[in-house]
C-alpha cells in the first residue's frame, strides 16, 4: 500500500466526525478481477476505482496495448454497479509522455499496403478506434477525476480534456506535442478543449505552437480546477472529491453527467427538453425521498446500487 493512500486513510480516519460524506474505507486491492498490462486499476475506497497507467519506465507511454485496455477498462466500468466514480492517476514520475511512437510504427508505416486508397482506410479505422479509446471515458456514467503530474504529452491532453474534472500537482504541464511530429491531434483534444477552457484563442495558440501550458496557467484558464503540492496530494484531493461524489445519489450524479455531456454539444432547449425527459423518469426514483429524509434527519443517506 502507497504512503499517500496510508496517509489519506488516516486523515479521513482522524477528520471522521467533520466528513459530511462519512466514508466506509476499504483496504486497497491487491489484485483486481481483470488484470491488465499497461493499467493497474484497485479499490482504495468504497465505491470509487483509481485507474492507474502503469508504464512507468516507458513514462507512460501510450502503446497499442493501452490503446485497446483502456477503452475496455472503462466500458466494463460503465456497467460496474459497485463502482461510482472513478480516479485516473499515473504511476511514475511522470503522467504520460503521450504516444508511444516506436509501438505504433508498424501501424504507422503500413509498408505491406501499396494502395493510396486503402492506406487512407486503414488509417481512418485506427484513429476511430484511438479516438473511441478516450470517447468512452466521457460515455461512462461515471464521474472521472483526472490526478495529473508532471508531463501531460499530446495523448495526455486527448484523455484528461475527455474526463469531467482536473486536479494537477505544481510541476505539471500540458503540451499538445502534435504539430511537432508533423500532424494535426486527432484524438479530441482539438475538439474538446476549446470547450473545457472556453477560450478559442488559447487553444488555437497551444495547438499550434506546440508550446507547454504550466500548472498555473492551467489553473488560470479553467483546464484544471485545483493545484496541488506533488503526485501525493494531487492523488489524494481527487480521491476525497471521488469519495464525496460516491457518496451521492448514483441517479443524481449519473443523470447529471449525461445532461452535461449532452447539453455542451447541443442548444439550451434541446437540452431542456433532453434533461426534463429523463427527469420525468428519474424523479420517480426512491433516491430522491432518501436524499430528502436524510436532509431533515441529518443523517447519511445509504443509495442502492444501479
Amino acid at each position: 500500500m502507497s504512503s499517500a493512500i496510508r496517509n489519506f486513510k488516516s486523515f479521513l480516519l482522524s477528520n471522521h466526525s467533520k466528513n459530511p460524506a462519512r466514508l466506509v474505507l476499504r483496504a486497497m486491492s491487491s489484485g483486481t478481477s481483470c488484470e491488465y498490462e499497461t493499467l493497474k486499476v484497485t479499490t482504495p475506497l468504497e465505491n470509487v476505482v483509481q485507474v492507474e497507467i502503469n508504464r512507468p519506465e516507458k513514462r507512460n507511454a501510450m502503446n497499442r496495448a493501452f490503446w485497446r485496455e483502456i477503452r475496455e477498462c472503462f466500458q466494463k466500468l460503465a456497467n460496474d454497479s459497485d463502482c461510482r466514480a472513478v480516479v485516473l492517476s499515473a504511476a511514475g514520475k511522470v503522467y504520460t509522455a503521450g504516444l508511444d511512437i516506436m509501438d505504433n510504427a508498424e501501424l504507422m508505416m503500413q509498408g505491406d499496403v501499396e494502395d493510396v486508397g486503402r492506406k487512407a482506410m486503414n488509417f481512418r479505422n485506427m484513429i476511430r478506434d484511438y479516438q473511441e479509446s478516450f470517447t468512452v471515458i466521457e460515455k461512462c456514467p461515471k464521474p472521472v477525476i483526472a490526478a495529473i503530474h508532471n508531463a501531460c504529452v499530446g495523448g495526455g491532453v486527448d484523455m484528461v480534456t475527455a474526463c469531467d474534472i482536473r486536479y494537477c500537482s505544481k510541476d505539471a504541464w500540458f503540451q499538445i506535442k502534435e504539430v511537432d511530429i508533423g500532424l494535426a491531434a486527432d484524438v479530441g483534444t482539438l475538439q474538446r478543449l476549446p470547450k473545457v477552457i472556453g477560450n478559442d484563442s488559447l487553444a488555437r495558440e497551444l495547438a499550434y505552437t506546440a508550446r507547454k501550458m504550466m500548472a498555473d496557467e492551467a489553473k488560470e484558464a479553467g483546464l484544471v480546477s485545483k493545484v496541488f503540492e506533488d503526485r501525493d496530494s494531487t492523488i489524494n484531493g481527487a480521491l476525497e472529491t471521488a469519495a464525496v461524489i460516491a457518496s451521492k445519489s448514483p441517479i443524481a450524479v449519473q443523470g447529471s453527467k449525461i445532461s452535461l455531456v449532452y447539453s455542451r454539444d447541443h442548444s439550451v432547449p434541446e437540452g431542456l427538453v433532453n434533461v426534463g425527459t429523463w427527469n420525468q423518469a428519474m424523479l420517480q426514483s426512491e433516491d430522491l425521498m432518501k436524499a430528502a429524509m436524510a436532509n431533515q434527519t441529518k443523517e447519511k443517506a445509504t443509495f442502492s446500487k444501479l
